[in-house]
C-alpha cells in the first residue's frame, strides 16, 4: 500500500511535522496542515481529555475555514497516541479522532499489534516509529501501515543506522508508507527521503524552531546557535538512546562527561537529579540542528522548504549531460 491518493493530493510537500512532546500544540500542528503537511499532534501533551478535544475542535475549525475560503484541502491531520492504554481510552481518543477528521494515528514503542486492529476497526492508518530493521520487521508483522524510519543523526529516540541503508532495506521489505527521520531541515532531504524510496519526510527539530512551538525561547534560541558537535547520543537522559543538546544538560546542573547511569530498563529518568527532567529542561535536538539559523512562522518555512523541495527535483541527470562515448 502507497500513501492513499487523497492524503497525497493534499500535501504541497511529501513532509511530516512531528508529533513532539511539550512541543507541539494546537498551534503549530494548525498551521502545518494549513500549508499543507501531515500535522502530528501528541495525546500526552493535552493535561486532560477536554483540553485535547478543544485543541482537535480548534485545528479542524481552521482547516473547515480554510478549505471553504480557498477551495484547497489542507494537509492531514494525525494523532500520536500511546500504545499502552486503557480499552475505553483508547476509544475515546478514536472517537474523537472520527469527529474531528482525524486520518493517521502515530504509534511509538512497545508493541502496537492491538491498537492496530482497533484503528483498522474505525478505519484509521496507523504509522508507528522504528529506528531499526528489528524493530521495522516487528511493526510489519504488527500491520502497520506505515514505518517513521528514524535514521542517525535523528532528534528524539533515534536509530544509528544510515538512512542510505535503512530506507532501501525496508522498502524491500514493506509496501507500505515509508516516512524518512532524522536530520531532515530542509528541501533537499526531502527529495533525498523519496530519492532513498520513501514516501514521505519526517521532520521534527526543524520544527521545533519556528514560532508557533511550544518550546520555550531558549531552547528555540539555542537551535539556533548550537550545532551538531553540541550533541550527544546517549541513553543515560532518558533511559532509551536520543540525541541531546550538551549545554542544556549543563544548565540543569549535569556533567555531560559523567552522567548518572539508568537504574532500570525502558523510558525513564529516575536516576536523574530533581531539577534535571528531559524534554522539559534538558532538551533534544537532530543533526538537522547545523541547517537552523532562523526561527520563522511556520507558513515561511513550509514555503522556504517547498522552493528547496522544487530546486531539488530540477536537479538535472547527469548521464543525459554526459558526452556519449566515442
Amino acid at each position: 500500500m502507497s500513501l492513499p491518493a487523497p492524503i497525497r493530493a493534499a500535501l504541497k510537500l511529501p513532509a511530516v511535522c512531528a508529533p513532539m512532546f511539550l512541543v507541539s500544540g494546537p498551534a503549530l500542528v494548525r498551521e502545518a496542515c494549513l500549508a499543507g503537511l501531515v500535522g502530528g499532534l501528541p495525546r500526552q501533551n493535552a493535561r486532560t481529555f477536554s483540553e485535547f478535544e478543544s485543541w482537535l475542535a480548534e485545528i479542524s475549525s481552521a482547516t473547515e475555514r480554510f478549505e471553504g475560503e480557498t477551495g484547497t484541502a489542507a494537509g492531514p491531520l494525525a494523532v500520536n497516541l500511546a500504545t499502552r492504554v486503557r480499552d475505553d481510552e483508547l476509544s475515546q481518543n478514536f472517537d474523537l479522532c472520527a469527529r474531528y477528521g482525524v486520518k493517521i494515528v502515530i504509534t511509538v514503542g512497545g508493541d502496537p499489534t492491538d491498537l492496530i486492529r482497533r484503528a483498522h476497526d474505525v478505519g484509521l492508518l496507523v504509522f508507528h516509529d522504528v529506528t531499526s530493521l528489528r524493530f521495522a520487521e516487528k511493526a510489519i508483522a504488527a500491520g502497520a501501515d506505515g514505518l517513521n524510519c528514524i535514521g542517525a543523526g535523528g532528534g528524539g529516540h533515534s536509530g544509528t543506522l544510515s538512512h542510505l541503508a535503512m530506507i532501501p532495506k525496508i522498502r524491500s521489505m514493506f509496501d507500505g508508507v515509508i516516512v524518512m527521520g532524522g536530520a531532515v531541515s530542509n528541501g533537499a532531504t526531502i527529495r533525498a527521503a523519496e530519492v532513498l524510496g520513501a514516501d514521505l519526510a519526517y521532520l521534527g527539530t526543524r520544527f521545533i524552531a519556528t514560532r508557533e512551538s511550544m518550546a520555550p525561547q531558549a531552547y528555540k534560541d539555542m537551535l539556533v546557535s548550537q550545532g551538531s558537535s553540541d550533541l550527544a547520543y546517549t541513553d543515560r537522559i532518558a533511559g532509551v538512546a536520543a540525541n541531546w543538546l550538551v549545554e542544556s544538560m549543563r544548565m540543569v546542573g549535569l556533567d555531560p562527561a559523567d552522567l548518572p547511569v539508568p537504574t532500570g530498563r525502558g523510558m525513564r529518568h529516575d536516576h536523574l537529579p530533581a531539577q534535571a527532567e528531559p524534554w522539559k529542561n534538558i532538551w533534544s535536538a537532530g543533526q538537522g540542528i547545523d541547517l537552523i539559523d532562523d526561527v520563522p512562522t511556520v507558513r515561511d518555512l513550509v514555503l522556504r522548504l517547498r522552493a528547496e523541495y522544487v530546486a531539488a527535483c530540477r536537479v538535472p541527470d547527469m548521464l543525459e549531460q554526459a558526452s556519449p562515448p566515442a
